[in-house]
């Protein structure tokens, strides 16, 4: 087998890939730039063989070898919500920041870091056309990426790591020897409904969690139980109601849906929702307001992340914020940082989160 050298790295060829499969070097060519025209059949063994060599298919091969393509790399799901800029306007707020989410505020802040230290930013965000698309986007084409979790495989990331940085972004730290980043979720979670049970004197709580692979939602649900534990409430199993995705158009459903299982029950209603991110606490006000449940006397909602809209809604949701442009901009550091010495140990860290009391829990 050739293989051509990177440094001390031996680093398989398209030459490697297309004997291994058993096809063409234009067969290969043509799994990476136009899937569609190979059959299925054809195009998972060459991509399976790939994997097994740690191939990476590069957009530049001399800017690869060379690690000066002077791109950063970011991967994450594209999880539009298109409910986001009707809140804003109805909310009469002069505010261009104010349709911002999660992603958006990544972005930024590793766009940011990344002109700071000379790189373009390279994104791919996607929920169509699977994972095997988003490694393709970027990993051939930059000089180390961010993923948020969930977005590529473990198994990729193994082999894109042997070649490139990678930094984990949100989430368990899934791979020991990769830079990863999280915030305090669990201990913010935890703080915000003691605020609730402590300070407003509620004993009702309803957590609505996200996808049951979400682990940001999922640590934050763990900061919520440790709160009722410590508070002699009820620990739950299990979040009372999950959304599909985490968008306001869901979390306008679940509350809908919690207070119909409570009425039909003939049950008291909870005394408090607890939604896994902002945006669904936002779509949760429009419907509770349609509903004619007035917030907070009637039930207090709450929210995570911070976003720019949860100041400007009505009534203004009180939340957890995490530092998400400094989330985006320490991923860059940790590129740099891993580019300028391959062989430092890797790093974890943990970025401080804040309670914002707002209206929609009774303060302000």
């Amino acid at each position: 087998m050739k293989k051509r050298t990177v440094g001390r790295v031996s680093a398989p060829t398209v030459y490697d890939v297309a004997e291994r499969s058993g096809v063409s070097i234009a067969t290969v060519s043509r799994v990476y730039r136009n899937p569609d025209s190979v059959r299925l059949q054809t195009r998972e063994r060459v991509l399976e063989a790939a994997r097994e060599l740690g191939y990476v298919p590069s957009g530049s091969a001399r800017g690869l070898a060379s690690r000066t393509t002077g791109v950063l790399g970011l991967c994450f799901p594209d999880y539009a919500d298109p409910d986001a800029e009707t809140a804003a306007a109805m909310s009469d707020a002069d505010d261009d920041q104010a349709v911002m989410l999660y992603s958006d505020q990544i972005i930024r802040g590793m766009e940011r870091a990344s002109r700071r230290h000379g790189y373009a930013l390279l994104i791919a965000a996607s929920l169509d056309g699977g994972p095997e698309s988003l490694v393709a986007k970027v990993a051939g084409r930059v000089d180390g990426f961010a993923v948020l979790a969930q977005t590529v495989p473990t198994e990729d990331l193994e082999v894109i790591s042997r070649r490139l940085p990678v930094v984990m972004l949100a989430g368990p730290r899934e791979i020991d020897h990769l830079d990863h980043i999280v915030v305090a979720n669990a201990d913010g979670e935890r703080e915000l409904a003691r605020h609730l049970i402590e300070d407003h004197g509620l004993r009702r709580l309803a957590f609505i969690g996200g996808e049951v692979k979400s682990p940001d939602a999922d640590a934050r649900f763990h900061g919520f139980r440790e709160a009722c534990r410590e508070a002699g409430l009820t620990v739950p199993e299990q979040p009372e109601l999950r959304a599909a995705m985490m968008t306001q158009a869901e979390g306008a459903r679940t509350a809908q849906a919690l207070l119909d299982r409570a009425d039909a029950a003939g049950l008291p209603r909870p005394e408090a929702m607890l939604f896994a991110n902002d945006q669904m606490a936002v779509g949760a006000l429009q419907a509770l307001e349609r509903r004619g449940v007035r917030v907070p006397r009637d039930i207090a909602v709450t929210g995570f992340d911070g976003i720019p809209l949860s100041r400007i809604v009505r009534p203004p949701l009180t939340t957890v914020r995490q530092p998400i442009r400094q989330l985006g901009e320490q991923a860059v550091e940790l590129l740099v940082q891993r580019l300028a010495d391959r062989d430092r140990p890797p790093v974890s860290l943990e970025l401080p989160v804040s309670m914002v009391r707002r209206a929609s829990c009774g303060c302000g």
